[in-house]
């Protein structure tokens, strides 16, 4: 399902398969897995309690690159990001869609990039759950 600024999808498979499923499945659509934050462990460090959320940021160098020759102001929005959490039963999965950056930053001309970016990452989602 697409809403505005992502694109989401729901599993019943468990969260932490979800999880290593999306890392497994960027990298070998040659995306690097920056960093995975782990909220619900973070906010219970200051005392809150949630359920699992996890934000993994990814990133391909050559689409940065390209990226950040069209137009630097791309950086504010980099690097992609997969976020998953639980609703009940259900593990839940949105990508920030790339193509709203193109939306946002229409004279840098990055649609076709941004489109096959999300693209890639909508797939590497799509094999995960």
């Amino acid at each position: 399902m697409t809403s505005g600024l992502a694109y989401i999808l729901t599993s019943d498979k468990p969260f932490e398969t979800v999880v290593a499923n999306l890392e497994k499945g960027a990298a070998e659509r040659m995306f690097r897995v920056l960093h995975v934050h782990d909220v619900k462990a973070t906010l219970a460090e200051k005392g809150f309690e949630r359920g699992p959320l996890k934000i993994i940021e990814v990133c391909n160098s050559a689409f940065a690159y390209k990226a950040l020759e069209k137009d630097i102001n791309v950086a504010l929005f980099m690097p992609c990001r997969f976020t998953v959490h639980t609703s009940g039963n259900t593990t839940v999965v949105t990508l920030g869609r790339p193509t709203m950056i193109s939306q946002m930053l229409p004279a840098s001309e990055l649609e076709g990039l941004a489109k096959d970016v999300e693209e890639t990452l909508k797939k590497v989602m799509e094999a995960a759950v």
